[in-house]
């Protein structure tokens, strides 16, 4: 039969406490003299505690850097956005990303091309571009010109 376990009997686990550190109790104790808080200025004093970011006097690093208005996106993929009415506009059979940055109508920094819906389109495209909207597919294969998917 096994004995019943008391209160009494109860310890802590081996290692899980330790004797806290007794300063100012003499030089041989190792923590004499001035009790392990150095020699002079605010640390030393009794009741000190320094503010949350303190730095000594110097000016702290959260007030040296400059505030951060809004965020980047780091992987931001830049697009060049032209309207059904702009196909109009630049007398072109063909309109490609590259055909519109040589022409100069577009960003050079642009990695895709976008074609929305707003305006008339009389002429048949052909136009390559990375998104259409359902307007602008939908008028340009209307006019007879062709939407193609890159």
């Amino acid at each position: 039969m096994t004995e019943m376990i008391t209160l009494e009997d109860l310890r802590p686990a081996k290692g899980a406490t330790k004797k806290s550190k007794r300063v100012g109790r003499g030089r041989s104790s190792g923590h004499g003299k001035t009790s392990c808080r150095g020699h002079n200025g605010e640390g030393q004093r009794s009741g000190s505690s320094a503010k949350r970011g303190f730095e000594g006097g110097q000016m702290p690093g959260y007030r040296q850097m400059p505030k951060l208005k809004g965020f980047e996106v780091i992987n931001k993929i830049e697009s060049a956005q032209i309207n059904v009415s702009d196909l109009e506009k630049f007398g072109m059979e063909k309109v490609c990303l590259e055909c519109l940055k040589e022409a100069g109508k577009v960003r050079n920094s642009a990695k895709v091309l976008r074609v929305l819906g707003d305006g008339e389109l009389t002429k048949a495209v052909s136009v390559k571009a990375a998104h259409f909207s359902a307007s602008a597919k939908e008028k340009i294969e209307k006019a007879g010109g062709k939407a193609e998917l890159v």
